[in-house]
C-alpha cells in the first residue's frame, strides 16, 4: 500500500545531505521585541550548553529554556500546544518525530527562506564502556583493543557473556537501545522503503536487528534498565553494567547521571564501525510571540562555527561536515571519557553510511519493535509477536500513538485489534 505521506531521507554519508530545518510555512515577519524567547528542548542532550554560550554573548536577551521531557514527550507537548494556540517561540524536535510536523506546514515558520537548510545535530554512534570494570573482568581496556573485541554484534554479545561469566554482573544496560536501536540504524533501509512504503514487517535488516536484540536479552547480559529510567541512572552510577550505547549526544547524559565516574569511562567503536542514531531539528511554531528573537538565536548558534563550539562543550555532533576537518574537531578530547578523541571517533562513525527514509510513524514503530526485553524469550516467535503488536498499535492510534499501554505489572494492554487479514497498517489515520 503506497503511503500518501511525506517521508524524509536522512543521508549521513558524504556531504550529509540532510533534510531542511523546518517544514514550509510563512516568513517570520518580525514579531516580539527581539529581546526574549521561550525555548523547548528534550532531555539528555544538554541544550543548555548552547543557551549558555548565547547568553554570554547576548546578556541583553532573556532566553527561557525548558526541558520538556523525552523527545517523544516534547513532540507531543508541541502537538498539544499547537492545538491550544499557546506555543513556545523555538522547539527542538528529534528527527524521527519530524515528519508528522512536516505534514502540517501551516503550523511552522519556513526557515528555508531565511537560509536554514539542515539539522541541529546528528548522532554518530559508539559504545561507552567502564575501563575499571573491564579490567576486573580480565578484558582489554585500551579503546582500540576493545573495539577489536566486537567487529560484529554477535561478537559484542559474546564479549558480554565473557564479562558476565567473570563478574556475575550485567554487561550492558538494556537490549532495546544499546543493541536493537543501534543495529537497526546501520542499514540502508529501515521502516520505509525508497517509495515511501512501509517495510518494517519484511525488511531483513529490521529482522536482523530485532533478532540481535532478543539474543542479547536472552543471553543474560543485560541489566534490563530502560534508558533514562531511575534504575538506569542509579545503575550507571553504581557500576551495575559496564557498557551502553553512546551516540554523541549520550555523552552528556552519562556525565549528568554518573558525575562521580569521571575518568572511568572510555569510548570504543560501534560493532560494524558506522552508524547514526538521532539528530534534531529546530522549528519556530506559527503563532510564536517572539519569532525574531528565536531566529536570531538560530542564525548565530546554528552556524558551522557555532555548532562546532557546541560540540566541544556538550558532545552534540554538528550536522555540518565543513567543520569535520577543523583543528578543534580533529583535536577534541573528552577528559570524562579518559581523553577519548571524540572528534575523530564520531565523525569516523558517520563514514560509509547510506541514506534511509523516515516517515511519520518511524518513532512509534521503533518504540514498539524496541520492546525486545519483553519479548518472552523465544526468538522464533518474538519478532512475529512484535510485528503484530506494532500493527495493533497502528490500528489503535488516531493521530497520536496512544492506544497501547503498560500495566503496573509490566504487561501490555490493547484496546483494539488489527483488522483481520490486514497485511500492513493503513496509509492514513
Amino acid at each position: 500500500m503506497k503511503l500518501r505521506r511525506t517521508t524524509w531521507s536522512l543521508a549521513l554519508a558524504g556531504a550529509l545531505a540532510l533534510s531542511t530545518a523546518c517544514s514550509p510555512g510563512t516568513d517570520t515577519g518580525g514579531g516580539g521585541d527581539g529581546k526574549s524567547f521561550e525555548f523547548w528542548s528534550f532531555t539528555a542532550i544538554n541544550q543548555k550548553a548552547s543557551v549558555d554560550v548565547y547568553r554570554e554573548k547576548h546578556p541583553e536577551v532573556e532566553v527561557k529554556p525548558a526541558e520538556v521531557g523525552t523527545s517523544a514527550e516534547t513532540a507531543q507537548a508541541l502537538t498539544t500546544a499547537l492545538a491550544g494556540g499557546e506555543v513556545p517561540d523555538l522547539v527542538l524536535i528529534q528527527g524521527d518525530d519530524l515528519p508528522k510536523f512536516v505534514q502540517q506546514p501551516q503550523n511552522s515558520v519556513d526557515l528555508r527562506s531565511l537560509g536554514a537548510d539542515d539539522v541541529n545535530d546528528v548522532g554518530g554512534m559508539a559504545v561507552a564502556y567502564r575501563t575499571d570494570l573491564f579490567a576486573a573482568a580480565g578484558l582489554a581496556t585500551d579503546r582500540d583493543e576493545v573495539s577489536a573485541l566486537w567487529p560484529t554484534w554477535e561478537a559484542f554479545i559474546e564479549t558480554g557473556k565473557r564479562y558476565t561469566q567473570a563478574t556475575g554482573k550485567a554487561f550492558v544496560d538494556n537490549a532495546a537501545t544499546s543493541v536493537f536501536s543501534q543495529a537497526v540504524n546501520q542499514g540502508a533501509q529501515k521502516y520505509y522503503d525508497d517509495d515511501d512504503e512501509l517495510i518494517y514487517a519484511s525488511n531483513p535488516g529490521v529482522r536482523a536487528a530485532f533478532d540481535l536484540g532478543v539474543k542479547a536479552a536472552t543471553a543474560g547480559i543485560t541489566a534490563k534498565q530502560p534508558s533514562f529510567s531511575s534504575g538506569w541512572s542509579a545503575g550507571m552510577a553504581q557500576g551495575q553494567f559496564a557498557t551502553l550505547e553512546a551516540p554523541s549526544w549520550m555523552l552528556n547524559a552519562i556525565r549528568s547521571h554518573a558525575p562521580d565516574t569521571k575518568g572511568k569511562w572510555d569510548i570504543a567503536k560501534i560493532p560494524g564501525s558506522a552508524g547514526n542514531r538521532g539528530g534534531s531539528f529546530l522549528t519556530i511554531p506559527k503563532g510564536a510571540k517572539n519569532p525574531q528573537a528565536a531566529w536570531n538565536y538560530i542564525k548565530e548558534m546554528q552556524s558551522p562555527q557555532g555548532r562546532l563550539e557546541y560540540f566541544v562543550r556538550s558532545g552534540a555532533l554538528p550536522s555540518t561536515p565543513s567543520v569535520y576537518k577543523d583543528d578543534k574537531m580533529a583535536s577534541a578530547e573528552d577528559p570524562f571519557f579518559s581523553d577519548a578523541p571524540t572528534g575523530t571517533i564520531y565523525t569516523d562513525s558517520l563514514l560509509g553510511l547510506e541514506p534511509f527514509r523516515i516517515g511519520p510513524d518511524t518513532s512509534a514503530i521503533g518504540q514498539e519493535l524496541g520492546n525486545v526485553e519483553q519479548s518472552g524469550g523465544n526468538p522464533a516467535t518474538a519478532r512475529d509477536e512484535a510485528v503484530r503488536n506494532t500493527k495493533t498499535a497502528w490500528r489503535c492510534s488516531t493521530g497520536t500513538r496512544s492506544a497501547t499501554g503498560r500495566s503496573s505489572a509490566g504487561t501490555t494492554s490493547r484496546a483494539c485489534s488489527p483488522t483481520p487479514g490486514s497485511g500492513t497498517p493503513p496509509a492514513t489515520r
